[in-house]
């Protein structure tokens, strides 16, 4: 749990201190050479699997593929010739340096414009094709390119063309009222971007590009370097493919349609997307889907020269959930990497995480399926209210709780001026659960490596926790009790708090405490009396305690314990699954007598410490 003032610390470490001692009066802890069993009733042992997540369902987009095809032979051409226009065709009225489309129809359109401006503004129900082939736009007073009315408008780039739109940096509008256009390349109506060419929107003034309906960006290299926003689509965002580079003082990517809950979304379908922003990378008022694509976030930046002061400065946030099904997220952020005030569901994908917060938080549900989660930099790693772990790949470095599970509102773990963490508001609540059904976990934690702020289930997977060095925090660290009833866990860390699975397990387990600490990269080996290894795992920081629980500890059997030595096999993460095992030191013996077994004397045992403040 993030940490609160050392005077509180210190109170809590002499409450932690008595019902240690009353603990220790209920459970008798023995010398290195015999074992004892932790009986605990447990929350745990009566819970069930939790509901299914819920899904937030998003309206159909505005897209046919008839949008990206276009007839040159019947576009009408608008050339752009730096202080003039002319144009060949019907639906077009030319105002000095101002070209306006006044009908649906396909529009081609060359050339550049020192101060000029182009605008749509049609009243048909019909589509509007702008294609720019060889275009430069700048307008010294408002936006270059400015949608106002429409059915639709597809901005069509043509092959091997490039394409700039440059606003001013201080816009005059007709009236004190108006605050439209406010972005380099602005519509009223849905839009789309497709094709083959590039574009690059300067947003001197605030955002770069805005669709105050829906967007979609189709296919192109685009570029946006923006004050304010990247690229915004109000009621949605849709990325299906191209490559797209945003520069943003602001949020990369965003959709803020917070009146309708079918609304103000985004889906990254494909594509690379590559997000260097002050706030938010990709921001929804609801949710953010990711199904494939290649996604590079840094938010919290120093973007243009200019230092972020946003108060949100996540990678992926969606509101109501986040969903990601695929693709390749790497994120460097200055507060959580993927977070939303609902839930979390991780279907796939591979995710290379350094985050200043948070790895993933979700207030309500975290639920991770499947994928390759590497957060190798973090405050704490894992947050949610209910984690449920049912497959996948997890590696998580933090400086606090690897895994944490509590109720609460998130106050953001970013250092504050002078030096202090903002804290999060959590409470412990009989509905917070950690469930591991399979997969595996990885933990290098600086705090407690499991903080679970209720009860933990584990019915299979690998869990390997390398934990704490400190004595105010444990390898495990849970309130409402561990039932254990499949997979291994091995849990290394120090002895103040340690704890280990509960009485209600069917699985075995040992707690073993070392009578002095094992120095970074030492061996603890476990075999049975016929000498067949059912454990050799090398701690990777300073240990006083080693938590071992799988099926291959059996009642009735007679294990020995040894430190140091060396192994034949390659160790992977900490853990050796074969090869032989030589040139250790016995530490202790004990035999299997009850579903937990004690070695030496300390810490907390097992069976939780109650609910804390």
């Amino acid at each position: 749990m993030k940490k609160i003032k050392m005077l509180v610390i210190t109170m809590m470490m002499i409450l932690t201190l008595v019902a240690c001692s009353a603990a220790s009066q209920a459970q008798s802890t023995t010398s290195t050479n015999s074992s004892t069993a932790t009986n605990s009733s447990s929350a745990a042992s009566a819970v069930t699997l939790p509901t299914a997540v819920p899904t937030v369902t998003n309206i159909e987009v505005n897209e046919t593929q008839s949008d990206y095809t276009w007839d040159s032979a019947s576009a009408v051409s608008i050339t752009l010739n730096s202080d003039s226009i002319t144009a060949s065709g019907a639906g077009v009225t030319v105002d000095g340096s101002k070209v306006i489309i006044t009908a649906a129809g396909t529009y081609q359109v060359a050339g550049a414009l020192n101060d000029g401006q182009l605008v749509v503004d049609t009243k048909d129900d019909k589509t509007v094709q702008i294609v720019l082939n060889g275009v430069d736009i700048k307008n010294s007073t408002s936006a270059p390119l400015f949608i106002n009315k429409a059915e639709k408008v597809v901005i069509l780039l043509a092959d091997g063309s490039t394409n700039t739109l440059t606003d001013a940096t201080t816009y005059v509008y007709a009236s004190a009222d108006e605050n439209e256009p406010n972005a380099a390349l602005f519509s009223k109506a849905d839009m789309s971007i497709a094709g083959n060419g590039t574009l690059v929107v300067n947003g001197n003034f605030a955002d770069g590009i805005t669709s105050k309906d829906g967007l979609i960006i189709a296919s192109g290299a685009i570029t946006v370097n923006s004050v304010d926003d990247g690229i915004r689509g109000k009621d949605y965002l849709v990325v299906e493919g191209g490559s797209i580079t945003v520069n943003a003082q602001g949020d990369g990517l965003k959709s803020d349609n917070g009146d309708d809950a079918s609304k103000g979304f985004i889906t990254v379908k494909a594509g690379d997307v590559i997000v260097t922003s002050g706030g938010d990378g990709l921001s929804a008022s609801t949710s953010v889907t990711v199904t494939d694509g290649n996604l590079t976030l840094t938010t919290g930046a120093t973007v243009n020269g200019a230092t972020s002061d946003a108060d949100s400065t996540k990678g992926i946030k969606g509101i109501a959930a986040v969903y990601i099904q695929g693709g390749v997220i790497t994120a460097n952020t200055a507060d959580d990497a993927i977070h939303s005030n609902g839930n979390i569901v991780v279907d796939g994908g591979t995710f290379n995480i350094i985050a200043g917060d948070d790895g993933m938080h979700a207030d309500t549900n975290l639920t991770i399926n499947n994928g390759i989660i590497d957060i190798t930099r973090s405050y704490e790693g894992i947050e949610s209210a209910v984690i449920t772990l049912n497959g996948g790949t997890i590696h998580i470095a933090s400086s606090d709780d690897a895994i944490n599970v509590a109720s609460g509102n998130d106050g953001s773990g970013m250092m504050r001026p002078g030096g202090q963490m903002n804290q999060d508001t959590f409470n412990y609540t009989g509905s917070n659960y950690l469930y591991i059904n399979g997969g595996m976990l990885v933990v290098d934690a600086g705090g407690d490596g499991l903080d679970v702020n209720g009860a933990i289930v584990m019915t299979d997977g690998l869990v390997l926790v390398n934990g704490p060095t400190e004595n105010m925090n444990g390898a495990l660290d849970y309130d409402g009790g561990f039932k254990m009833t499949g997979g291994t866990l091995v849990a290394a860390g120090s002895s103040g708090m340690a704890m280990a699975p509960d009485g209600s397990s069917s699985v075995n387990s040992v707690l073993v405490y070392f009578t002095s600490t094992l120095p970074a990269g030492t061996l603890v080996h476990i075999q049975n009396s016929a000498g067949e290894a059912v454990m050799t795992f090398t701690v990777s920081k300073a240990t006083a305690s080693i938590v071992f629980a799988s099926s291959g500890l059996t009642q009735g059997t007679t294990y020995d314990v040894y430190t140091g030595g060396s192994t034949t096999d390659a160790v992977v993460d900490g853990l050796v699954q074969g090869g032989s095992y030589s040139g250790g030191t016995k530490f202790a013996s004990f035999t299997v007598s009850s579903v937990m077994t004690t070695v030496g004397t300390g810490g907390m045992g097992g069976g939780g410490r109650g609910p804390r403040p």
